[in-house]
């Protein structure tokens, strides 16, 4: 396990954590094709571009609650209407892209200067994965126990070098959220329908874009979580023999991250902050695109990953996990549903025994098991006829109901 819950320095920081989320979408015109518009914020540290120019991606600060992080989603998003609105534009609310007529209506984001290698690394995957694959949308989670927590648990170790200490607990933690991250798919992805010029048929996926026919890399990495340096190393393989450019090009479910630029250099000098977790979709259920409810289930997640034994997470089992994510991406997949059926009764025994305070956090979760109840379903049932039209009308709804500054 990471922690002695039983300590009690340790249990009085233990539900302490940070949380930061950037949250990808595209703009459209209000007939739903693809704005074609310049990005109307290029320099803004918050609202940035992603692969293309009519993709937004909303960067939320580190807050200490999730509540916090959501509320300042709608503050960026009202930022972003005032000039959407101008545009007469809209923020799509899906995972999933609309209606693309071709690659042409699709512009790499365009970066000049000291920063136009940016534009030339976005080309290089638009050759290689082609355009539309990267239009797919999702939220990223970025969490971190706090500095109170890691030092306690330092404290009780007997380990002599913190900075070790902390990159070895999040490696670990790392491996069983990889290992676990099927779960966070099965529970909140919401992207069950798409535009048929996406080329997927609607209703095979609950999310595409961690579906096999998502982003995914051409080859399963295998990455070593022995040590920082050997992780690091795992990935430089891949680059050195080319399946990748860059550290930047792993899609991969977690990522180890940085405090700062997110370089192999920078990691290695500066140790692990943060993981970041990749596999949840945008939901069209909450105006920000994610709901607090699950926020709150990811870091209890963690709480539970955290109480775990150490396992070794060798080739196998990591195939292993990326499969199950890719399977938990099946719409109405029975085995997977009974897996998680059992994976959330044992966390809801361990949040019993040490958070009972949160047990409403899991049965939240348990509930979308009851049929219909899950996010794919709802969004399925409200959205699998005439997707274009009913996705327009509920992003003009989100852009009233959120506003503008």
């Amino acid at each position: 396990m990471l922690f002695d819950i039983e300590n009690q320095v340790i249990k009085e920081h233990i539900r302490e954590a940070e949380f930061g989320i950037e949250r990808e979408s595209l703009r459209v015109n209000a007939d739903g094709t693809l704005a074609q518009t310049p990005h109307p914020f290029p320099e803004h540290k918050n609202i940035d571009r992603d692969f293309c120019e009519n993709q937004v991606e909303l960067i939320g600060d580190v807050f200490t609650d999730p509540e916090e992080l959501n509320e300042q989603l709608l503050q960026l998003q009202r930022q972003l209407n005032t000039e959407l609105k101008k545009r007469n534009e809209l923020l799509w609310a899906f995972s999933n892209p609309p209606k693309i007529s071709g690659e042409d209506e699709i512009p790499v984001a365009e970066y000049h200067g000291i920063l136009q290698n940016k534009s030339l690394y976005r080309r290089y995957l638009a050759a290689k994965y082609g355009k539309k694959k990267m239009l797919f949308s999702g939220i990223h989670l970025n969490f971190s126990f706090s500095e109170s927590l890691l030092k306690a648990a330092f404290a009780a170790s007997g380990a002599t070098d913190f900075s070790e200490f902390k990159n070895d607990l999040y490696l670990r933690l790392s491996k069983r959220l990889t290992q676990y991250a099927w779960l966070v798919v099965f529970l909140t992805a919401a992207s069950p329908v798409a535009d048929k010029t996406i080329g997927t048929d609607s209703n095979i996926y609950s999310s595409i874009r961690c579906s096999e026919r998502g982003y995914w890399n051409f080859f399963t990495p295998i990455l070593d979580y022995t040590s920082l340096k050997k992780y690091v190393g795992s990935i430089e393989r891949y680059i050195e023999d080319g399946n990748l450019k860059s550290v930047s090009e792993l899609y991969y479910p977690v990522r180890l991250k940085p405090r700062g630029e997110n370089s192999l250099e920078t990691l290695v000098e500066k140790g692990i902050n943060h993981v970041e977790l990749r596999v949840i979709d945008v939901n069209p259920l909450s105006p920000t695109g994610v709901l607090t409810k699950d926020i709150r289930f990811i870091h209890l997640l963690m709480l539970y990953l955290a109480s775990l034994p150490e396992f070794d997470f060798n080739d196998t089992r990591q195939f292993e996990a990326i499969r199950d994510i890719k399977t938990a991406a099946v719409f109405r997949n029975a085995e997977i549903r009974q897996k998680a059926v059992q994976t959330l009764t044992e966390i809801q025994s361990f949040t019993w025994k040490n958070f009972p305070e949160y047990s409403h956090i899991v049965e939240y979760q348990i509930e979308k098991l009851t049929p219909g109840n899950s996010y794919a379903e709802i969004v399925s049932r409200r959205f699998s006829e005439d997707y274009m039209k009913k996705g327009l009308a509920l992003a003009e709804e989100y852009q009233r109901s959120v506003g503008c500054v």
